[in-house]
């Protein structure tokens, strides 16, 4: 498509937005602004012609940056120019006398939106609780709980880690790792994702970028979780938006500065990042990281733990030797893989007492009480009921929850398969031959 053609396709929108703009209602004038700059930007992604793309681009900026200060006139934080002054109009507005007030005003309101990335509840979960990965946890015990708690240690050329990536395949525990640091460490803890610096307002992402690492200095010692990091620092190309190449600029130089703003290490921050595609990362990103940290599928013995942590208390007759069957029967099972087999045991219970057409009254062992049990046909004392009918005599409450047994857990396993492929693992291995435990 011609540029003449996509601006006369266009034109019937922009036409209508200026019209609203103009009659000052400025609502409106937003909402048929942003259906333009869509179409504006779903054209510029296809568009091959240089001096085409060149005059799109211009007219996607001017609409941009009025729907921008539209924008920011509705929600308080703008002086209002004459209405029909246009993207001009609104950036000489913008710079006429707002000062240093208006820049506080920005900053507070960057603020606010990260507000909620800085976790103020701990989430309880001990250095204990995440099974294997010592060498993962001896890392961020160096950069994370040695800094604060000895800073003796670290002085003259011996600085804390100020980077550290954790990568492999999904569900071995990276994000696990993020909570136990955020439990264990004494620092101000920031959880980011894409979604909390991504705006589509231009220019706006890159100030969210710095205000987080503004806050996390002013917060110090502070760490900053980065969860799907690839998602905002995937590598640079030609097709890539001028928003997202510009995120990226402000993470490397953010990143640069978080090591060097303090001798004193209770004046750090620490970036941890996390991700499953550690290929995608853009290299001057993951040179940043200088530690890497290869998080692998769990061993047997650390998933026979997992199976015990997440059937936890619930009642069961599980002896010491069924986990460390049930380990040796997932290979290959990540730890969210062994999560989600002891969700489906979990269940079992409820199944077998909503299947089961004959109940029989038991004597609870610790209670006393009497409850009614799911059982066979044959068993003594069997009664044909079932568990609607049992609701419906207002008996409900006297029903008893079968206990968990090994056999449960083996007919799971028959449906269960593992998540990561041989492929995947072949990928992580590799990245961590080229570039794993670098700077270590």
């Amino acid at each position: 498509m011609k540029p003449l053609s996509i601006f006369v396709f266009l034109s019937e929108y922009v036409k209508q937005a200026v019209d609203e703009d103009n009659a000052g209602n400025y609502a409106k004038a937003l909402e048929l602004y942003k259906v333009a700059l869509d179409y504006f930007s779903t054209h510029l992604k296809y568009e091959k012609n240089p001096k085409a793309k060149e005059a799109i681009t211009a007219k996607f900026k001017e609409y941009l940056a009025r729907a921008e200060y539209i924008k920011g006139v509705l929600d308080g934080a703008t002086p209002e120019a004459a209405p029909g002054d246009g993207a001009a109009g609104a950036q000489k507005a913008r710079g006429g006398g707002g000062g240093d007030a208006a820049k506080d005003e920005d900053a507070a309101k960057l603020k606010g939106q990260l507000a909620s990335a800085i976790l103020t509840e701990r989430p309880n979960v001990k250095w204990d609780d995440v099974a294997g990965l010592e060498a993962a946890k001896d890392a961020l015990k160096e950069a994370v709980i040695l800094p604060v708690k000895f800073p003796q240690f670290f002085t003259g050329k011996r600085k804390p880690w100020s980077g550290i990536l954790l990568y492999g395949p999904p569900g071995t525990g990276k994000s696990y790792l993020a909570k136990a640091v955020a439990t264990e460490a004494d620092s101000t803890f920031f959880s980011i994702s894409s979604s909390d610096l991504v705006s589509k307002w231009l220019g706006e992402s890159e100030k969210l970028v710095n205000q987080l690492f503004t806050m996390a200095r002013d917060n110090s010692p502070a760490i900053v979780f980065i969860d799907e990091i690839d998602a905002l620092c995937s590598a640079r190309g030609d097709n890539e938006s001028e928003a997202a190449r510009r995120i990226k600029t402000e993470f490397l130089v953010q990143m640069q500065g978080v090591g060097s703003g303090s001798d004193d290490p209770k004046r750090r921050i620490l970036v941890l990042g996390a991700t499953n595609m550690p290929y995608t990362l853009d290299q001057a990103i993951r040179r940043r990281f200088d530690k890497r940290i290869y998080i692998p599928l769990p061993e047997a013995p650390a998933r026979a733990h997992m199976f015990k942590v997440h059937l936890g208390d619930t009642p069961n007759t599980l002896v010491p030797a069924d986990y460390d069957v049930l380990a040796s029967k997932t290979a290959g099972f990540s730890g969210s893989d062994v999560a989600v087999v002891v969700k489906d045991v979990l269940m079992e219970p409820v199944r077998k007492t909503q299947e089961a057409t004959h109940f029989r009254e038991v004597v609870d062992a610790v209670t006393g009480k009497k409850e009614l049990a799911a059982c066979s046909p044959g068993d003594p004392g069997a009664f044909a009921t079932t568990l609607t009918e049992l609701a419906d005599k207002g008996l409900a409450d006297r029903v008893a929850t079968p206990v968990i047994t090994m056999r449960d857990f083996e007919k799971a396993l028959l449906k269960a398969r593992p998540t990561v492929s041989s492929k995947d693992l072949e990928i992580q291995e590799k990245f961590t031959a080229e570039f794993g435990e670098e700077g270590s």
